[in-house]
């Protein structure tokens, strides 16, 4: 499919190779190490123990690379020059997902139940009210699947298309403020508004992939991950994604640019 069909469609997938299944050996063995640590779990296991959050805790270097194992294949050819990469995030569901969420109100439980707690990645609640605010743009989000899973096995989904509603949406709110000021305009109720029209108007697609693949999400495309459905296999270690999103240069300006 290829990078063109990211901008038409708001996601592609690219194929396995040899190269990106050596990196997925390296990840996967490193995220089990991650998954075996008490303080990790105690940290990051959410949702009654049914998704492991996992930001950040990848032990990648920021060329991506675990163990000198360099982070390589179709996707990051497409991708190249790569910046900088923060630790990978390890996203891991489990056959239950979802349960409530620590704090999470029974409307916020409903909304990760019935519209898989679909978001766009950088769109951030804040304060005790959980106003939103455009405050970590990044350049895109890529998915690579380290163990193999059933395909309703709690897999990612994105609204098709969606890009281009939150793109028009939140562009038309920011209008009249100086783009020196865009990551400090409330988006509430636009950002409410443009996932309604999504889940109207855009096709939801559920992406499954296999070890070795690689998923590349459009940095505003919504997108979230479905429950985990009944009779869905997976390994011990569960439905494990690693995630990287860097930050775009150029801030929320450039972030908002086709």
């Amino acid at each position: 499919m290829g990078i063109r069909a990211l901008e038409a469609r708001g996601w592609t997938r690219f194929d396995a190779t040899p190269e990106s299944l050596n990196w997925v050996r390296a990840a996967h063995g490193a995220g089990r190490k991650v998954l075996a640590d008490p303080a990790m779990r105690a940290k990051w296991l959410q949702c009654e123990g049914t998704w492991f959050v996992g930001v950040d805790v990848m032990p990648s270097a920021p060329d991506g690379s675990i163990d000198g194992v360099p982070l390589a294949g179709p996707a990051i050819d497409a991708l190249s020059p790569l910046p900088d990469l923060h630790r990978a995030q390890l996203s891991v569901t489990y056959p239950g997902y979802p349960r409530p969420r620590n704090g999470e109100s029974e409307a916020g439980f409903r909304y990760r139940l019935r519209r898989d707690a679909a978001h766009v990645d950088g769109i951030v609640a804040q304060g005790a009210d959980r106003r939103r605010y455009i405050l970590e743009p990044h350049a895109w989000i890529l998915g690579l699947p380290l163990s193999e899973a059933d395909p309703t096995a709690s897999p990612l989904v994105v609204w098709e298309g969606s890009h281009k509603v939150m793109r028009a949406a939140l562009r038309q709110a920011l209008d009249g403020h100086p783009p020196e000021e865009w990551h400090a305009v409330d988006v509430t109720e636009v950002y409410a508004a443009a996932r309604r029209t999504c889940f109207e108007t855009c096709p939801r697609v559920t992406l499954p992939a296999a070890p070795g693949e690689a998923i590349l999400l459009h940095r505003q495309t919504l997108h979230g991950i479905a429950p985990w459905q009944e009779g869905a296999k997976a390994p011990p270690e569960g439905r494990m994604m690693a995630y990287f999103r860097p930050q775009m240069a150029g801030g929320v300006a450039a972030w908002l640019q086709p």
